[in-house]
């Protein structure tokens, strides 16, 4: 794992975040994905500079595409999103999260 990885897997494993559970390094068919919380059918990807170069954002774009069409929901951040902002990183999954289950957000859940 990268250390954005490490750092965001840090505050994912164990049920910390709303008490769902996530997996690292998920195999969805060929692909495999950064975090994945099956309950919800949620993924969560971290970028690094590479994702941004020649021709990985298609590839990024087909392999999401690819992914989506088994009701695979995706968020995306950057390793510096992760790494300079994580607080803000853990509200946006968790606003998404309440979203996806029909409930309220409240800041400090």
């Amino acid at each position: 794992m990268t250390k954005a990885e490490v750092v965001l897997w840090s505050r994912l494993k164990g049920r910390q975040l709303l008490g769902l559970k996530f997996r690292r390094q998920h195999s969805i068919g060929p692909f495999i994905l950064d975090f994945y919380c099956p309950e919800l059918k949620l993924a969560i990807e971290v970028d690094g500079a590479s994702h941004f170069l020649g021709d990985s954002p298609v590839y990024d774009a087909e392999r999401q595409s690819y992914i989506e069409n088994f009701g695979i929901r995706f968020l995306r951040f950057t390793n510096l999103d992760v790494l300079e902002n994580i607080e803000g990183v853990l509200v946006s999954i968790m606003e998404t999260v309440c979203r996806i289950k029909n409930t309220p957000f409240a800041r400090g859940t």
